[in-house]
């Protein structure tokens, strides 16, 4: 343990970084699609960090300082006591500049005394004179004229003199996180210049603001607390100024993620300090000149304290729709993003130079976000398409793209497919302003699209697809998407998908593993299962909500006509149609050989979404194939004895398996489940980009697999 002693701090950070991706689910083809199965048999080996990591910070001192950025890696708000506790865990009171100055007078203590621990390895003397020495020369490094540190913080506080700005209701004092590392750097400087090649260990910010990368309200609630309708409305846990603290102390944040519960503290500071920062700040304004965090400037001081926070790579705003976001991202919109016309004759000349300023300066430098990669609007149907268009063309590096019930149009579509962006995941579903024509054209000919690999224009019986027969013909014939044969993931559901569409003009998809055909009502098993066995065998889970005149049966209405056929016709066809061709192996004989090599089945089809009447209609199932509802109207016929073990998909597991236990435990829980349990999720997993691929739970998995919608 000693030599663990010696060892950098740097090389155990990385340590425990191997150790924290090694416990990442899997992004790759071969993941699973299944939920996290956490029984009595254990937590899954793939997960090794959720004990390790507190284990390690009890060894010592150094595996401890190693560990703890990971315990704070990701931040998941779920309690509104725990909410406040982080609060005061993370932020501090900015207000008092004499806790500030103490700050920084104990963080030159212990920065020289690290020096001059390192410098006593090389031989270096190490008595009152040096210790003065190196003080002397780390403060003048620090009052050098590129210093960040305010000259009032470099002298003692009983020794200033009294100045109006400390009379200020608010400090202009950096932040902590600021001081240590301007502090490392001076402290490295000097040693580079009276030691070369001696290591200097970098000072520690004992908050843990700088090791958060990742910040949700996907499990925040106040349902259940007892709280009367005042006490809502007047002593809010989330608010806008509570958010913005926290942010402020977070200047390595990649990735947030907010909620209807919350989305009234989504105030225009908060979007501020979540869009507004790093590559954003740095590209324009005005050059600072000496030390800029002493500015008088507001805006300039914020500017200055962005430009060294990391980018924000995901934003997720499903479901926002209060009053207060959509004022806010409005004002957003028409500040950064748009040049305003003339204004009303009432404000004051101040603040129409300020207007005209920034309408020029974005004349010649529009404002731009490269750093956010992944941005979720799902749900979000309170923007109006002049806010919403000029919002989503302000990130051209985005790689995945949820606009589902939202008013996009057409316009959007064209403007995005003459960008920069990429796709790799679009969500398009229930989108009511577009048009078939608009969908096709950007699908088949915009460079934005030829990469996607996830694609939903799900639809249903209230917002069906606006495709029509040609635009669907085309889009499958000719959409670099479809034609690449890189596709995952697919929903066609309401559109009007055709036997021929299929078998005839459909590319093969050798990599599909989700298919979504639901609300197809003329779209028969038999061209269903011939595409799934000939072009898309990989397909693990298909979508039949209302969809074939062979599982209808009931009569949808007076007039509608006579049913079509029995409940149990219908299951009847959905066994000997799609189950038993489909995932069934072939019969072999076993009576001319003692060893036989059983060949796996057609497809991998093994779980199949069907309607409400379909499923009562099954009652228990047949064999391994057991129902598995979630938590709200949906639900999978799901052959519990199929799953993912190691890395190859097997069937036929045997009963005491604990995968096949789990897939029981879900299916005799008759919907009494968490909302992370289901299959083909409706809404994209942005935060940790795996698409419309990933697993979700809270507020978010009961979107992706709750809500029939």
């Amino acid at each position: 343990m000693s030599a663990v002693l010696q060892y950098p701090p740097e090389l155990l950070f990385t340590i425990c970084e191997y150790i924290y991706a090694a416990g990442l689910p899997p992004s790759d083809y071969a993941s699973s699609l299944d939920p996290l199965a956490i029984g009595e048999f254990g937590t899954p080996s793939a997960l090794p960090h959720g004990n390790l990591f507190p284990s390690l910070c009890l060894v010592n001192h150094a595996w401890y300082e190693a560990a703890k950025p990971w315990l704070w890696h990701k931040i998941e708000v779920r309690l509104p006591r725990s909410w406040l506790a982080l609060l005061d865990e993370i932020t501090t009171d900015t207000e008092d500049d004499e806790k500030t100055a103490l700050v920084f007078k104990e963080s030159i203590q212990a920065a020289t005394r690290a020096a001059l621990a390192s410098a006593v390895r090389t031989g270096a003397s190490s008595d009152e004179d040096a210790v003065r020495k190196w003080k002397e020369s780390i403060m003048e490094s620090l009052t050098g004229p590129d210093g960040s540190i305010p000259p009032e913080l470099l002298t003692p506080p009983a020794s200033r003199d009294p100045s109006p700005r400390r009379l200020r209701p608010k400090s202009q004092s950096p932040a902590r996180w600021k001081i240590m590392r301007t502090i490392s750097d001076a402290v490295q400087n000097v040693m580079d210049l009276t030691e070369p090649g001696v290591y200097v260990p970098r000072l520690h910010d004992p908050r843990p603001g700088r090791f958060v990368r990742h910040l949700d309200f996907n499990h925040f609630r106040t349902i259940g607390m007892r709280r009367s309708i005042e006490d809502t409305a007047t002593s809010r846990f989330v608010t806008g100024g509570r958010v913005e603290a926290l942010l402020k102390e977070l200047p390595n944040l990649t990735a947030f993620g907010a909620t209807e519960y919350m989305d009234g503290a989504l105030s225009l500071p908060v979007l501020n300090e979540l869009l507004l920062r790093g590559s954003a700040s740095r590209g324009g304004g005005r050059p600072t000149r000496g030390r800029g965090i002493v500015m008088d400037d507001p805006e300039e001081e914020d500017r200055e304290r962005r430009r060294d926070c990391r980018d924000l790579q995901a934003m997720d705003l499903t479901g926002c729709v209060s009053a207060v976001f959509v004022s806010a991202l409005t004002e957003f919109v028409n500040t950064h993003l748009l040049q305003e016309d003339e204004q009303s004759s009432g404000s004051d000349d101040e603040s129409q130079r300020q207007r005209r300023a920034r309408a020029r300066f974005m004349q010649e430098e529009p404002l731009t976000f490269p750093g956010l990669r992944r941005l979720g609007l799902r749900g979000v149907k309170s923007i109006q398409p002049q806010i919403l268009m000029p919002f989503v063309l302000a990130f051209p590096s985005l790689t995945h793209l949820d606009l589902s019930a939202t008013r996009v149009t057409p316009n959007l579509l064209i403007a995005l497919g003459g960008s920069s962006v990429r796709l790799h995941s679009l969500a398009l579903a229930r989108c009511v302003h577009l048009t078939g024509s608009s969908i096709r054209n950007f699908l088949v000919r915009a460079p934005a699209a030829a990469r996607i690999r996830e694609l939903t224009l799900y639809g249903d019986q209230t917002f069906p697809s606006p495709l029509t027969t040609e635009d669907l013909a085309e889009i499958i014939s000719s959409a670099p998407c479809f034609t690449s044969g890189q596709l995952t993931y697919l929903d066609l559901s309401s559109a009007p998908v055709t036997g021929e569409l299929l078998n005839d003009v459909c590319k093969p998809q050798p990599k599909l593993r989700s298919l979504g055909l639901s609300y197809i009502p003329d779209l028969e098993l038999n061209v269903i299962a011939q595409f799934l066995k000939s072009k898309a065998m990989d397909v693990e889970v298909l979508t039949l909500v209302q969809t074939s005149p062979d599982l209808d049966w009931v009569r949808a209405g007076p007039g509608i006509g006579a049913p079509r056929g029995s409940a149990q016709q219908a299951m009847m066809a959905l066994h000997t149609q799609i189950i038993g061709p489909l995932c069934t192996p072939p019969y072999m004989s076993t009576l001319r050989s003692q060893t036989v090599v059983i060949p796996p089945s057609p497809t991998r089809l093994r779980v199949i979404e069907l309607s409400v009447p379909a499923l009562a209609a099954l009652g228990a199932g047949a064999g391994s194939w057991r129902i598995i509802r979630s938590k709200g109207s949906r639900g999978w016929y799901v052959d519990t004895a199929s799953g993912w073990v190691g890395t190859g998909l097997q069937r036929n597991l045997p009963r005491g398996h604990p995968f096949r236990a789990q897939m029981c435990r879900l299916a005799d829980a008759n919907g009494n489940v968490n909302s992370g349990v289901g299959w083909h999720a409706r809404k994209m997993e942005v935060l940790h980009g795996c698409g419309m691929m990933g697993r979700e739970d809270g507020l978010y998995g009961a979107v992706s697999f709750a809500y029939q919608g």
